[in-house]
């Protein structure tokens, strides 16, 4: 099926197409371009879309959207990002099936993919999803221009880093069910405090469609701020968490034997058990979160259950890759993506659980404003629950955490992902199991990449 014509995609822009062509996909790197797709040619500060058509149309793109001339199949706009958002709104406008927005400080791509995987698994259903983590004000409208029309549900991440932008964002995913994962210090240098992020992640519900549902954290200190957030837009409101009052909470918890945890919880009036492959609390949580969305869409919770046991871990959000060193194999935990205190607590957690010997490749934690010192010294404590025999600190904001980490923990300070991958390859040894987490611009996927021979 034809995902874009020439003409819906000129219709939907309010532009004119210069020839008949159709399109399967569509993207604004032309480095992601495929056969068949539409690219759309953005401009922006520090690079222009329309620099990169020739390699575009090289890599076999059916047409293009445009401001400028061009001598190749295109649609011409006055401008090519209100095209992109328009687009998206034509796509949200004439899909007729359900739609999940997720958003929260952490855990949101995580659960975006579970929930994705347990309701894709519904026979005959067609499930869309944001890929990567393509959350922001170019990702989501790209995710949504990519929605297929005949799909019966989508799965949108949306983040934000400053107040308003999900205020936007939420008016073109149009949700039907809108949940916050969590409340935790991330971006804080654009914020007050963690109530001001808390009001800026409650901006998701003023999109929801109506009688839609909201789904908050239970736990959370700001659960009344949220649920106060989403009472004048939502017909329901869902809690979900370990708390007795939460509306999907677990009845039991055991640790399964291959390092998951078997849950048996309830959702409103009807139990479930269930094996959540990925270890640790946080995991619990993110999977009390998918029942509760897949539950508000009608969807089937068994099903549910067998996609949390099979889901494995993501590039970046807890994959685990077997590395050669020397004499044997070591495991790497590959959590290189992104780090706030929240995340950076509860995967040092999951190391604490494991059996080795543990090594920790710890990245500066940034966008924290002027707390930052203090977020990262109060990761000591963390670092030795977790029973740490060697930690590579990476970045200058870590000096902190090394400071406070003197005569508990050998460790050694570096400045760049490449100083850590050169320690790392010298002092990893054969069963042991390494953590490698850090906020994306540190760069500690390289490390990951380093280490295991590409095999990411």
């Amino acid at each position: 099926m034809t995902l874009w014509t020439a003409a819906e995609i000129a219709e939907a822009v309010t532009g004119v197409a210069s020839a008949d062509f159709s399109a399967d996909g569509v993207a604004f790197d032309s480095r992601e371009v495929g056969a068949g797709d539409l690219f759309i040619a953005l401009t922006g500060e520090s690079t222009d879309g329309h620099r990169f058509l020739d390699q575009a149309f090289a890599q076999g793109a059916a047409g293009a959207i445009v401001s400028r001339p061009c001598g190749m199949p295109h649609v011409a706009v006055s401008d090519t990002f209100q095209a992109l958002e328009n687009l998206a709104r034509a796509a949200r406008s004439r899909m007729r099936g359900k739609v999940i927005g997720v958003t929260g400080s952490v855990g949101k791509t995580s659960t975006k993919e579970a929930l994705f995987a347990a309701l894709d698994r519904a026979p005959g259903k067609r499930a869309h999803r944001s890929v990567k983590s393509y959350n922001n004000h170019t990702g989501v409208p790209l995710s949504l221009a990519r929605m297929r029309a005949d799909s019966d549900v989508a799965v949108l991440e949306m983040g934000m880093n400053h107040p308003g932008e999900l205020a936007h964002l939420t008016t073109l995913v149009r949700p039907h069910v809108a949940m916050v994962t969590a409340i935790a210090p991330a971006h804080t240098e654009f914020f007050a405090d963690e109530s001001a992020i808390a009001d800026a992640k409650g901006e998701i519900f003023r999109g929801l469609e109506p009688g839609g549902t909201a789904i908050v954290p239970f736990d959370s200190p700001h659960r009344d701020r949220l649920i106060a957030a989403a009472a004048p837009y939502a017909a329901r409101i869902v809690a979900f968490g370990m708390g007795e009052g939460a509306d999907v909470r677990p009845l039991e918890i055991a640790k399964a034997p291959a390092g998951g945890t078997f849950v048996t919880a309830r959702v409103g009036e009807r139990e479930l058990s269930f094996t959540v492959a990925q270890p640790g609390a946080h995991w619990v949580s993110n999977a009390l979160a998918v029942l509760a969305a897949v539950d508000a869409v009608g969807g089937d919770l068994a099903q549910a259950g067998l996609a949390l046991a099979e889901l494995g871990g993501l590039p970046g959000r807890g994959a685990r890759i077997d590395i050669p060193v020397a004499g044997g194999t070591a495991t790497v935990i590959d959590e290189s993506y992104n780090a706030n205190p929240a995340s950076m607590r509860a995967t040092l957690a999951v190391l604490g659980e494991m059996p080795g010997r543990h090594v920790a490749i710890l990245g500066e934690m940034r966008e924290l404003g002027e707390s930052a010192p203090g977020y990262h010294a109060a990761l000591a404590g963390a670092v030795i629950a977790a029973r740490v025999e060697l930690a590579v600190l990476v970045g200058e904001a870590m000096r902190p955490l090394a400071q406070a980490l003197e005569g508990t923990v050998d460790f050694v300070h570096v400045a760049d992902a490449a100083s850590a991958l050169e320690r790392a390859r010298d002092s990893v040894r054969p069963g042991d199991v390494v953590l490698v987490k850090g906020s994306n611009g540190v760069g500690l996927a390289r490390v990951v990449a380093g280490l295991s021979g590409g095999k990411t």
